[in-house]
Order: C-alpha cells, then sequence, then structure tokens
C-alpha cells in the first residue's frame, strides 16, 4: 500500500470513528430524561461510562499491539451498533448502564488502534523517516469534522422527525418538518440518532475490513494474546515512567482532559443562562460545538504548517497550548461582560471556536512527538496511556470545578483552568525529539 493510499484510508476510519459518538452527542441526557431517568441517575449512567473506558484504556491498548490493530478497531465497531441499538430502544434505568458499559467497551477498544495502524502502514511504505504530519494532521480534521456535522445531525434530527403524535409539540418548539413516514411507536424522535449512529457504526465496520490490511506480523495463539496483553502494559507503564519526554506528553495530555471537561461542563449552564431557558441553551450549544469542531479541524489541518512556520514540533504544540490556554481566559473574560442574548452566545462562540483550534494544532504535533518515541510494538499501548491520563484529567476536573463554579462563579473556575493549561506549556520547554532504536 503507497503512503497516500494509507493517509486517504486512515482519514475515511477516522470519520467513521467519530460519527456515531457526534450525533448522540446533542440528544444523550434528553433521550434518558424523556425515558423517565432522574438526572442523578443519568450521572450514575455517564460515570459507569468513564469508568469502563479508564478500567480498559490500556488493556485494549495492548490487545490492540498483541493481536492487531484492525481487528479490534473491528470489534470496537460492532460493540458502537450494539450500544447504539440498546441506547434506542432502552426504557429503564440498568438498561441504559448496560448500553454505557458497552459504549465504553467500544470507546476503550478504539483508542488508539487507527492511528498505530496508519502510522505503521506509513513506515512500511515510505520508511521510518516518513513525515508523519501530513497524515495525522487529516485524520484529526475528519475527526472533528465527524463531530460537527454529527452534532448538528443529531441536534436537529429529532426536530425533523417531530414530536410523537399532532399538536403536541411544546411552546416555543418549531412545528415537525413530515420528513419521510410517520415513526414507528417504539422509535421516539430523540432516539433516531441512535438509529442513525448505529448504521453509521455499521458501515465503519465494514470499512474497517476492507480497507485496512493489518501489516505483517507474526501469528499468535489466543493463549499468546492473553499472556502478552499484560506484558505489553506493564512495559508501555515503565516506558512511559522512565521516558523524560513521554512522561512530560502524559501530563499534557491530563492537563488537555481537565481543560475540556472544564469547557463542557459549565459552557452548556453558561448558555443557558444567557439564552433564557435551557432549551435555548441547548440549541445554543449545539450550535457553539459545531463551531468549536470546525476550529479544532482548522486547528488539525493548520498543523503542519505551523510546526514549519515555528521551526518544528515542540514549538508547535506549545503554540497550541498557549492559544487553548488565552481562549479559555477569553470565555471568563467574555462570561463576566457578554450579559444575555445572541450577544452573550457570540460572546462565548469565538473563544470556544479559538480553543479548540488550539487543541487541533497541540493534539496533532504532541500526537507525532508521541509516536517518535516508541516503537510498533508499543505505540497503541502509548496512545492509550495518553488517553487515559485524559480521562484522569477530566474526572479530577469533574470532581472539583463544580464546586468552584458554584461557589465562586463560572469565571472563576475558567481563570484557573485557563492558568493551568498556560503552565503546562512549561513541560514542553528543551523537549528533545529522537526516533528510538528498536527495543
Amino acid at each position: 500500500m503507497s503512503g497516500a493510499s494509507a493517509r486517504r484510508r486512515y482519514a475515511l476510519v477516522s470519520f467513521l470513528t467519530w460519527l456515531p459518538a457526534g450525533l448522540m452527542i446533542a440528544p444523550l441526557v434528553l433521550l434518558m430524561l424523556d425515558r423517565g431517568l432522574t438526572l442523578v441517575q443519568v450521572g450514575v449512567v455517564m460515570t459507569v461510562y468513564s469508568l469502563v473506558i479508564a478500567a480498559l484504556e490500556l488493556p485494549t491498548g495492548g490487545l490492540a499491539d498483541v493481536a492487531g490493530r484492525r481487528v479490534v478497531l473491528a470489534v470496537a465497531a460492532g460493540c458502537t451498533a450494539l450500544a447504539l441499538a440498546l441506547l434506542m430502544v432502552a426504557t429503564s434505568f440498568w438498561a441504559f448502564v448496560a448500553a454505557a458499559t458497552v459504549l465504553g467497551v467500544s470507546r476503550a477498544l478504539s483508542s488508539g488502534p487507527a492511528e498505530a495502524w496508519f502510522v505503521d502502514t506509513l513506515h512500511a511504505a515510505e520508511g521510518d523517516d516518513a513525515d508523519l504530519r501530513p497524515g495525522l494532521s487529516r485524520g484529526h480534521v475528519m475527526e472533528d469534522v465527524a463531530l460537527g456535522v454529527g452534532v448538528l445531525a443529531g441536534g436537529f434530527a429529532p426536530v425533523a422527525f417531530g414530536v410523537p403524535g399532532p399538536g403536541t409539540a411544546p411552546p416555543g418548539w418549531p412545528a415537525p418538518l413530515g420528513l419521510g413516514t410517520p415513526l414507528p411507536g417504539w422509535l421516539v424522535p430523540l432516539a433516531v440518532p441512535a438509529l442513525l449512529g448505529a448504521v453509521a457504526a455499521l458501515v465503519w465496520l465494514v470499512v474497517v475490513l476492507v480497507a485496512m490490511p493489518e501489516p505483517p506480523r507474526a501469528r499468535v495463539s489466543l493463549r499468546e494474546v492473553l499472556g502478552g496483553v499484560p506484558v505489553t502494559v506493564a512495559a508501555g507503564v515503565r516506558l512511559a515512567a522512565r521516558d523524560g519526554v513521554l512522561r512530560r506528553l502524559v501530563l499534557v495530555a491530563a492537563v488537555i482532559g481537565v481543560a475540556l471537561t472544564c469547557v463542557e461542563l459549565l459552557v452548556p449552564g453558561h448558555l443557558a443562562g444567557v439564552t433564557g431557558s435551557a432549551e435555548l441553551g441547548a440549541t445554543a450549544y449545539a450550535v457553539v460545538s459545531a463551531v468549536g469542531f470546525a476550529g479544532g479541524a482548522l486547528g488539525s489541518g493548520l498543523a503542519p504548517a505551523l510546526a514549519r512556520r515555528l521551526g518544528g514540533s515542540v514549538r508547535g504544540t506549545a503554540a497550541g497550548l498557549l492559544v487553548a490556554g488565552g481562549a479559555l481566559a477569553g470565555l471568563a473574560l467574555a462570561a463576566a461582560v457578554a450579559g444575555g442574548g445572541v450577544r452573550g452566545v457570540v460572546l462565548a462562540g469565538l473563544p470556544y471556536l479559538v480553543f479548540f483550534a488550539g487543541l487541533g494544532a497541540h493534539g496533532v504535533l504532541r500526537a507525532e512527538l508521541g509516536h517518535h518515541r516508541v516503537t510498533s510494538a508499543e505505540r497503541a499501548t502509548m496512545a492509550s496511556a495518553s488517553s487515559l491520563a485524559g480521562s484522569g484529567g477530566a474526572a479530577l476536573a469533574n470532581l472539583t470545578l463544580a464546586p468552584l463554579a458554584m461557589a465562586l462563579g463560572v469565571s472563576a473556575a475558567w481563570w484557573l483552568v485557563a492558568a493551568v493549561v498556560l503552565a503546562s506549556a512549561l513541560l514542553l520547554v528543551r523537549l528533545p525529539v529522537r526516533v528510538p532504536a528498536e527495543r
């Protein structure tokens, strides 16, 4: 396979990996509430999802390094289709817990294998000195495009099919658009995005099986796979702890987890206050989220040029962090002076756009730096370690930022996280880069 073909296939797989998730961003919480769950139960379901991911990140990364990237990613796609099918028909708390568990398994399985497959395939086609930036950039752009397309489609699909029954639309909601035939009784409009996501996951599964030939590797038995996973995970953990560059990159990933949770946790409530209602706040958040994903795609696309302009990926990834931190400070400032109405939404949306643009550029270049520090046998494991660090940062933020915002206001939380993100750029000072010898 040529390098150009590997880049195209990686971009397509990246898009399909994140499209089902994007479709469920807007309606997920509303679907659970509509099916009778309390807000506390919704929080428990989301916590189960996070805990499953945290528990399986490193083992599934090790599994991809031992058993192969394609088979692990195919299982992830199948689990996503199953989880979204369960969400579509779930009517009880425990049914939603089951769906969240399967979805967490899928997320853990999909963290790392596609990127590891691309780097290995590109090295096989163009040698170990192949430039990773263009392909990684394209893949990250397609992730953000998928999330942006998904959040808009998932946000407007329930409105397109309308509320069940004639004349039952609540005040302030648009009338049904009358697209297609009436929905069957078991499918409420809020579950339509789950149906679309399950179909998208099946397409993802087919593409993985057809378009991702596994690079040559020795055949292994099931016993060798099961025995090799803990060995690979342990080796990856030792490597991250021993290698100073990887240690710093993992710490930065944890900071990014804090920053992402900061905006995802506090922006919806801020927009509800700005617009004057939860419903309008949810609509505004869907639009602002799409704008943010567009910013992420822009930043990811500009990452190679940024690295060239600044003299390398280390300076480029630091610049992305500084931009993101500055945007958080701008968000805090906007919250203090915005007021209500459209002006308040716009003033929140602009920093949101810049924040994700900075993270997009940073993410591409940080991934490149990490791949230069590991061999093929460690690649997916280290990607999972980075994702696990981000999840740890997110958990810390969930526990601390909400009480801080309730006590001192959302601006105080955003100012604090902005300072943390800006300070984390110091971790990248004098960061050496080398391609490791085979271990």
